[in-house]
C-alpha cells in the first residue's frame, strides 16, 4: 500500500511505536479488523466492540501473517512484551482506522465518486461502477461497506492501478457524512433521492437533506454534483460551490414540451424518456445528453426490474459524461449491470419466481417493490417485514404502505413483524375483497403456514428492513 510505512501509519495515528525500529520504513501490504482475513505483512487493527475484544486476536493474526498491529491497550497488558510483532498503541482504533484512510486516499492518483441518498444507493452504485468500467479500472463498495468502518475497509482495497474509486456512503444521524467526506473527498457527488429514512434522528425530509448534503462541505475544491430532478427537495439545490449541478430526470414522452427538451439540453441535464418496461426483466429508454452544446441521445438497455432504475441509469449517464465517455460505452455499461441478492434479484426456482429484495427497506422501497410485483404474471404474494428507524411516524409510514399495497392487484398479502401489524390493520381497514391477508408475529409462524399460503407458479415479493433477516425466508422458500 503507497506510502503505508509503519512510520507513516504511527505518525498519522498520533501513536505510540513498539518493536523494531527496522520495521518502521516496511509498507504494510493491506489492513483488516478481522483475523481471519489477514494475509502476510498485513496490519491487524484491533477494536473493541460489544461482543469481542479485538485485542485478543492479536497471537492470531501474527500467526496469519500480520507483521504490525494496532490497538487501545498497552502491550503490556496484553502479553506483547518481547513478541515478534510490532505494535502501535492509539487512544481510539475506529479513529484511527478513519485517519488511515484519509491518509491512504491522498497518497493515490485516483478520482472519487461518493454516493449518498435514502433510497438507490446501492444499485445506483452498481450502475455508475458499471458505466465506469467502460473506459477506467474501477473499484466499488461492495456489500453494505457504506458506514465508518466498512468505508475506510473499502478504501484499504484501493490499489495503485485503480483509476475510479465508487462508495457509497450511508448514514443515520447528522455529523456523519461529514465524517465519512471528509475519508472520500469526492470529485463527484451523487444523490439519489430525499426520502424517510431514519427520521428517529433526522426528524423530516428537510433533516434528511440536511444531513446528506453535507457531502458538499468535504468535497474537492473543484468538484461536481449530480442530483436526481425529479426530487423536490433536490432540485432545489441551485448551487454548490459556485457550480451548478448536473441533473438528471424520467419524464414522460408527451409531458414535456419541445422548449423544455430544448432548455434541458443546454443546462446540465439528462433525462430518459420512451420508458417501456419489461416488468420483473427489466426496461428500455432513451437518454437524451447535452456534448458541448449539442444535443444527443441513445437507446438504453436495461436488464435490472423496475422502471425506477431508469434513474440509476440516467444518474450513470450523468457520470459518465462527467468522466469523457461516449454515448457507446455508457450504453454497453447500463445493458450490463445485473442485480445483487437482496436488491430486486429475480430467482427462479422449481415452485417460485422470487422477487429477493430483502437488503433494506423504508416506504418509498417499499412501494417501488410493490409497484414492481404488480407486473409479474399469474398470482402475486407480497410478504412484507417491519421497515426499522423510521422515528416517531413509524406507525403510520408502516400504515401507509398496508393502505397502499391493499389498492394493486396483489393476490395475497403476508405482514410480518411487530410494526408490520399497523400495515397489515391499515390493509383489512382499506378491503375491497380483493385479496387474501395475513399476519404473523415471526418469520417461523410464516414459514409454518406458508404450504397453506402459497401454490406453485406464484410470483412472491419479499421485502423487509436488514434486520429482519428476510435472507432466512429467502433460502427456506428456495428449498
Amino acid at each position: 500500500m503507497k506510502n503505508m510505512t509503519v512510520k507513516n501509519i504511527t505518525e498519522v495515528c498520533g501513536g505510540i511505536y513498539y518493536g523494531s525500529d527496522d520495521l518502521l520504513s516496511k509498507e504494510v501490504e493491506g489492513i483488516a479488523l478481522d483475523s481471519r482475513k489477514i494475509e502476510k505483512d498485513w496490519l491487524f487493527v484491533a477494536t473493541i466492540g460489544q461482543k469481542v475484544d479485538g485485542h485478543s486476536y492479536i497471537a492470531q493474526a501474527a500467526g496469519k501473517g500480520a507483521f504490525c498491529a494496532l490497538g487501545e491497550k498497552a502491550p503490556e497488558t496484553i502479553g506483547l512484551i518481547d513478541k515478534e510483532i510490532a505494535y502501535i498503541q492509539v487512544k481510539d482504533s475506529f479513529q484511527a482506522l478513519k485517519d488511515l484512510a484519509a491518509f491512504y486516499l491522498k497518497q493515490l492518483s485516483v478520482k472519487v465518486v461518493g454516493i449518498t441518498g435514502s433510497v438507490g444507493k446501492t444499485s445506483t452504485k452498481e450502475m455508475i461502477a458499471g458505466v465506469l468500467a467502460e473506459k477506467y479500472h474501477v473499484l466499488k463498495t461492495e456489500g453494505n461497506f457504506n458506514n465508518e468502518v466498512g468505508l475506510p475497509l473499502t478504501v484499504f482495497r484501493l490499489r495503485q492501478e485503480h483509476e475510479v474509486a465508487v462508495l457509497e456512503m450511508g448514514i443515520s444521524d447528522f455529523g456523519e457524512m461529514h465524517r465519512l467526506a471528509a475519508i472520500a473527498r469526492p470529485d463527484i457527488a451523487v444523490i439519489t433521492n430525499i426520502g424517510q429514512c431514519h427520521l428517529e434522528n433526522l426528524g423530516d425530509r428537510d433533516g434528511v437533506l440536511r444531513a446528506k448534503t453535507e457531502v458538499f462541505d468535504e468535497m474537492k475544491p473543484d468538484g461536481e454534483v449530480v442530483l436526481n430532478g425529479d426530487d423536490d427537495k433536490l432540485s432545489a439545490v441551485k448551487e454548490v460551490h459556485g457550480r451548478s449541478p448536473y441533473f438528471f430526470h424520467k419524464v414522460d414522452c408527451e409531458a414535456w414540451t419541445v422548449e423544455q427538451q430544448g432548455a434541458a439540453a443546454k443546462d446540465h441535464v439528462v433525462y430518459g424518456d420512451c420508458i417501456v418496461s419489461h416488468g420483473l426483466y427489466g426496461s428500455q429508454c432513451r437518454i437524451h445528453v447535452n456534448r458541448a452544446g449539442k444535443a444527443e441521445s441513445f437507446a438504453a438497455d436495461i436488464k435490472v426490474p423496475g422502471v425506477h432504475q431508469v434513474n440509476n441509469a440516467l444518474a450513470a449517464t450523468a457520470v459518465g459524461l462527467l468522466f469523457g465517455l461516449t454515448n457507446e460505452q455508457i450504453r454497453a455499461g447500463i445493458a450490463k449491470v445485473k442485480p445483487l441478492a437482496g436488491r430486486t434479484n429475480l430467482m427462479e426456482t422449481p415452485e417460485y419466481t422470487l422477487v429477493d429484495d430483502c437488503y433494506n427497506a423504508n416506504p418509498v422501497s417499499m412501494k417501488a417493490a410493490l409497484d414492481l410485483l404488480c407486473m409479474a404474471n399469474g398470482r402475486k404474494v407480497a410478504v412484507l417485514g417491519d421497515m426499522f428507524e423510521l422515528g416517531t411516524d413509524s406507525d403510520a409510514l408502516h400504515a401507509g404502505v398496508g393502505t397502499y399495497a391493499a389498492g394493486l392487484l396483489v393476490d395475497v398479502l403476508c405482514m410480518i413483524g411487530p410494526n408490520s401489524r399497523h400495515m397489515y390493520d391499515a390493509a383489512i381497514a382499506a378491503d375491497q375483497g380483493l385479496q387474501k391477508r395475513y399476519y404473523f408475529e415471526d418469520k417461523q409462524a410464516f414459514l409454518a403456514k406458508k404450504s397453506e399460503i402459497l401454490q406453485k407458479g406464484d410470483t412472491i415479493l419479499l421485502k423487509a428492513s436488514h434486520g429482519m433477516e428476510f435472507g432466512e425466508l429467502i433460502e427456506a422458500l428456495k428449498e
